[in-house]
């Protein structure tokens, strides 16, 4: 076990002495970092900054506890943290400062985000994870105030379940729990709900974090006593700090962001509680100052106090620890010992500015030579292209013209000279062309790249593996073929644990984890609170260190309360990160076609726009979910499992090969053919559908069912449109509200597939009414689409296509 700071700090004098001075040194080049940003965005050389300054001493003090395999979720101002920690260079910072789209000098977000997230690379080029226990781990920023809380949770929640969870390979991720999750966030964001939710977690799991809140008095503009009930964090939060004998609630410290002893001991102590105690800490680190503001958006002088901007001035924390050095004295034998004189100190500031701007010279110039080298591939192919158009030369002047440029203006001018030139066939202008088009796609990977997986594990390459059933197939109800394929599931990978409300001692809502905590434990099947965003935090944070959790939302309309989490955070990880880190969550919950306002579950529409980057899966019954189950934990990307909610209690008939039969992601199934038209829906609304086109083959109508069974990614092998090219007509079913996921699927359809090439029909949407379904089945028969609603629309169509055959209903 790795022992703590506080067991560890027997040093001599000098030693003491360098580290205080690189410390300092450290310190200063942050500061540097952070006035130079300004700068930089002010003179036009970057569009925003947002930095650290004020911040240096106490996350210095939070560097000296934070060791190899430790994860930290946080804040977008720790940059003297990531500096220290080996996480960020000063050439890095700047790369990122002016959107540098290297991975090699910018690794965070290879230009993807604004400055200040920060983030290391959890993955290897191929997707397959470093040893996460030999790196010092950031995981992605993001901007969401408090956004980073709910990840924070399940990163030192995984650290838990390695102290009794081991598979092959499990030593990548953890060194037997000893692992630290390290938090950070200010003290506006802590008014935040997701703030209070991961606290309250964090207590009562009990897990390793250790969180700090920079109190700088104010949320921009926003004055503490506006904020919140008690202007004092640490006595606001007192009644979560536990009493002695107890296992419930955290240790509180409060400590003042300029005192530099005071920050090393409350830093040791917190590490000393969560890495040996696996007990939740909270920092208060109060006197914090921004010397800078808030951001290079606008000036602090607009709404501090002239008394208050004298008091940051006096109590700023690098001035206040050059104080206390040079007022720091030591006899040893006989002997005053210093650490360092006026001169000295002078002499690392100077040396502080230089490194400093020799590090943001180094960024400007790489990232300007990228743009020039760019510049010199397109502009002679452009030159030969004058002859050609005269308007061509007034293009190339405009470009000329200019006084900084960028690649945006580069393409611009490429494609505006084809544009001129199309009626011009010239081996001169295929030479541009084709330049635009090999230019084109290095840009989309630069920023379109890796939204999905790109490595061998991606969803859409995990083949189908048939369900095989037998004589010996028995029929029983939905619920049982996906408990036993889960209990089959927790046999198989080790690594799977699943945990939300009522998933443990009894089996969830509708019985299908039923029996399973008694079988492997409540470590890997849990009971939680009713408090979804940080169970979907609990996912993403111990997916991104190597679990593979199923995260439960009892019902697919509350998963609304931890969308935010979904679309800003767990979406975009594999994105802005390049490929850099994933979190391979199973979300799994149950909607649709039941009644009442709050348990209808279709909120699809705003869920698909919201969580591009996740799978979003849709089973029209409980074996096609087990079997997206199977698949999902053979892939490496997120997903959500909608289970049908009234298909719990229905029979089916119990596939053989449970835990190994699979359904593929993004591919339909025809599960009725027709000649007249094309029937496209899913989920549960699929049953009424196939219940509708019986009755439509009484009235003469060759209806063909296609079960979507994947809303994201959808049908990526194009086969409704194939389809809609047999029957000339398409009705899309959908228990969405107007314009909804159905305005979505006809979009893939017509536009996407090119489908409309083959309508001899308008295509017809069949929707929900915009407001939700009333209670018990007479809401749900008049508020969705029922049997006698699609016969009679999609009949409709017939009708006004052969009035003497379909005569008006």
């Amino acid at each position: 076990m790795q022992t703590t700071y506080i067991e560890t700090q027997t040093v001599s004098f000098q030693d003491f002495k360098n580290q205080i001075l690189a410390d300092y040194k450290l310190g200063r080049i942050s500061r540097e970092m952070s006035y130079m940003a300004r700068r930089e965005v002010l003179t036009g050389k970057a569009k925003f900054g947002i930095v650290g300054d004020g911040k240096e001493l106490p996350q210095l003090a939070m560097a000296k506890v934070f060791r190899n395999g430790d994860f930290r979720s946080g804040y977008y101002r720790d940059q003297t943290f990531a500096l220290a920690v080996g996480a960020l260079s000063v050439e890095s910072f700047f790369a990122q400062l002016y959107a540098d789209t290297s991975v090699e000098r910018e690794p965070a977000s290879a230009g993807r985000q604004m400055n200040g997230h920060f983030a290391t690379r959890s993955l290897n080029e191929d997707g397959t994870w470093k040893d996460l226990t030999q790196i010092k781990n950031i995981s992605s920023d993001i901007s969401p105030t408090a956004g980073q809380m709910p990840r924070l949770l399940g990163l030192a929640q995984a650290s838990k379940v390695y102290k009794s969870v081991k598979f092959h390979g499990s030593d990548k991720f953890s060194n037997n729990g000893n692992e630290v999750a390290f938090g950070t966030i200010g003290d506006a964001s802590s008014a935040e709900g997701h703030f209070w939710e991961t606290l309250n977690a964090a207590c009562a799991l009990q897990v390793p974090m250790i969180l700090s809140i920079w109190d700088d008095g104010y949320g921009i503009s926003v004055p503490t006593h506006d904020q919140r009930a008690k202007e004092d964090m640490a006595e606001m939060l007192s009644g979560f700090q536990r009493k002695e004998g107890k296992t419930e609630g955290c240790e509180i410290i409060q400590v003042k962001a300029w005192d530099y002893p005071a920050l090393l001991d409350a830093y040791a102590r917190a590490e000393h509680f969560a890495r040996t105690e696996s007990v939740p800490v909270v920092i208060h680190v109060t006197d914090v100052t921004q010397p800078q503001g808030h951001s290079t958006s606008g000036s602090h002088e607009r709404y501090k106090s002239e008394e208050r901007l004298k008091w940051e001035a006096d109590f700023d924390g690098l001035e206040k620890f050059k104080e206390w050095i040079l007022n720091y004295s030591i006899e040893i034998e006989g002997k005053e010992e210093i650490l360092a004189t006026v001169e000295e100190l002078e002499n690392i500031e100077k040396e502080a500015k230089k490194i400093a701007k020799d590090g943001q010279k180094k960024a400007w110039e790489n990232y300007r030579n990228s743009i020039e080298v760019l510049k010199n591939e397109v502009l002679p192919l452009v030159e030969n292209l004058k002859s050609q158009n005269s308007e061509v030369e007034a293009e190339l002047q405009k470009f000329g013209s200019l006084i900084s440029y960028a690649k945006k203006d580069i393409f611009s001018l490429m494609r505006k000279v084809l544009l001129l030139t199309r009626t011009h066939q010239s081996s001169e202008r295929q030479w541009l062309a084709s330049k635009y088009q090999q230019l084109l796609a290095q840009e989309k990977d630069n920023y379109s790249s890796h939204l999905y997986s790109e490595s061998e594990w991606k969803s859409t390459n995990v083949k189908e593996v048939k369900p095989i059933y037998s004589e010996n197939s028995e029929m029983v109800d939905g619920r049982v073929v996906v408990r036993n394929n889960f209990d089959k599931i927790f046999e198989k990978y080790p690594e799977t644990l699943v945990f939300g409300e009522d998933a443990g001692n009894i089996g969830d809502v509708n019985q299908g984890l039923e029996g399973l905590q008694e079988k492997y434990g409540k470590v890997r099947v849990a009971d939680t609170g009713i408090r979804e965003a940080t169970i979907l935090g609990q996912g993403i944070g111990m997916a991104m260190r190597g679990l593979r959790p199923i995260a439960e939302i009892q019902y697919l309309d509350y998963i609304l309360y931890c969308l935010q989490g979904i679309s800003d955070d767990l979406a975009t990880l594999h994105y802005r990160t390049k490929g850099g880190q994933k979190a391979p969550v199973i979300i799994r919950t149950r909607g649709h076609r039941l009644e009442g306002i709050w348990h209808s579950g279709s909120p699809m529409a705003g869920i698909i726009n919201l969580v591009k980057g996740v799978n979003v899966l849709v089973p029209r019954n409980l074996t096609k979910a087990a079997g997206f189950y199977n698949t999902m934990l053979q892939s490496d990307e997120p997903a959500i499992i909608v289970e049908t909610l009234n298909g719990y209690r229905l029979k089916e008939k119990q596939p053989d090969n449970l835990g190994e039969f699979t359904v593929q992601v993004g591919i339909i199934e025809v599960t009725k053919e027709g000649k007249d038209v094309t029937l496209v829906t899913y989920g549960s609304t699929w049953r009424l559908v196939m219940e509708a086109a019986e009755e439509l083959e009484k009235l003469g109508i060759s209806a063909e069912v296609i079960d979507i069974q994947s809303l994201i990614p959808f049908d990526i092998s194009y086969e409704i449109a194939e389809s809609v090219k047999k029957t000339n007509r398409l009705v899309i079913i959908d228990e969405d509200v107007e314009g909804g996921t159905s305005a979505f699927i006809l979009q893939q359809i017509v536009e996407k597939q090119k489908a409309f090439r083959y309508l001899d029909s308008a295509p017809l949407t069949i929707a929900a009414n915009d407001h939700r379904p009333a209670y018990a089945s007479d809401g749900d028969y008049f508020s969705k689409p029922s049997v006698d609603d699609m016969v009679e629309k999609i009949y409709a169509v017939f009708h006004e296509a052969n009035p003497s055959q379909f005569p008006k209903i």
